[in-house]
């Protein structure tokens, strides 16, 4: 059973730059599609970018395209989110998830693991 363990959240100022990492442990992720999703105050948890297995294509919500980008490092069992242009609505719980499939599902349903989540904030 895959461990997720995301870090790199923090405080950030609009227009700054974050970069999330997501660790796992227990297993390789080299069959698992990766995803990055979120969660604000009040709102539902909403997919936010994902990379498939090998060869590693990648999807984006349409509010972080051009803005975020996620990549893997199967050899480090990591993904990592690079975020750029933050804005305050990026402002959310973010959490790494992983699932036994191919394509790049947007929904969390199809995702079987989680970590915890790591807090970003954008502050003005």
């Amino acid at each position: 059973q895959v461990q997720l363990v995301e870090s790199g959240g923090g405080l950030v100022q609009a227009g700054g730059s974050l970069r999330l990492s997501c660790a796992a442990s227990g297993g390789s992720i080299s069959t698992y599609v990766m995803g990055w999703f979120r969660q604000a105050p009040g709102k539902e948890r909403e997919f936010v970018a994902g990379i498939s297995r090998n060869p590693f294509n990648t999807n984006a919500a349409d509010s972080v395209k051009g803005r975020f980008t996620v990549s893997r490092d199967n050899t480090k069992n990591t993904m990592y989110l690079q975020m750029n242009s933050m804005k305050l609505e990026d402002t959310a719980v973010y959490y790494c998830a992983a699932a036994p499939r191919f394509g790049i599902p947007t929904s969390q349903g199809y995702y079987d693991y989680w970590g915890r989540g790591t807090q970003v904030t954008v502050s003005s």
